[in-house]
């Protein structure tokens, strides 16, 4: 039964990776699969991300359907996109990809929503550089959840990026440390073109396409409504 489990787990990874190919017709579908994460998330303030955490946002990602799997040993394999903020508004959304694995007493496959909070400019960094890992590269800790977050002050301190998880209706903050992100080439070229770095689309260099307005107000809607809360 334990090696069927890690077979199927197996697999499900090699799938999603064998499919990594993909059209701007995704590519499209997960901008619209990530504003419905956003909204969905902060619609539940009292569970979700905090609006002390969204007011220090200076990146936001998001990967809808994030896959684990895994028996014992896990791992991760998803796909998503971030917007930084910029002095004329958040950025065009940029694509990257997210693999690795971890430790821990786990077993099947199961489909999650992962939000990360890049603080700061050293935290914007890390996605301008496009390939990282998370605790490695960059500081990584499970972001804390809530309307509020001001009575713990430690993710303001020396955390660059704070990661959420969503699976099954329930909400909190995930350890990612180990996962490895990188620039997603095939989605950047069916979405952008060639030759677009994720530099410029992060930095607002590169206008952002009226297909991913839809994410980028989700974005901005959550930012607001954290201002207006504190």
């Amino acid at each position: 039964m334990k090696k069927l489990v890690t077979l199927v787990a197996l697999f499900s990874l090699g799938a999603a990776s064998a499919a990594w190919a993909e059209t701007r017709e995704e590519t499209q579908n997960r901008l619209e699969s990530a504003a419905t994460v956003l909204h969905e998330i902060m619609a539940t303030p009292d569970k979700g991300i905090p609006d002390d955490v969204f007011d220090h946002a200076k990146c936001v990602a998001v990967v809808p359907r994030m896959i684990k799997a895994g028996f014992v040993f896990g791992g991760e394999n998803g796909r998503g996109l971030a917007t930084c903020r910029t002095a004329h508004g958040w950025s065009a959304p940029a694509f990257f990809a997210i693999t690795g694995g971890n430790w821990g007493l786990q077993i099947g496959v199961e489909g999650v929503d992962l939000v990360m909070i890049f603080q700061g400019d050293k935290g914007m960094q890390h996605l301008l550089a496009s390939k990282f890992q998370l605790g490695a590269d960059a500081s990584a800790a499970a972001g804390p959840v809530g309307r509020h977050a001001s009575a713990n002050t430690d993710w303001k301190l020396d955390t660059e990026v704070l990661t959420y998880s969503r699976a099954k209706g329930a909400f909190a903050g995930l350890t990612l440390t180990g996962a490895n992100l990188r620039r997603d080439d095939d989605s950047m070229d069916a979405y952008y073109g060639h030759d677009i770095s994720t530099r410029r689309v992060l930095l607002g260099e590169i206008p952002s396409p009226a297909s991913a307005h839809a994410f980028i107000d989700a974005v901005r809607e959550a930012k607001s409504e954290a201002k207006a809360s504190n």
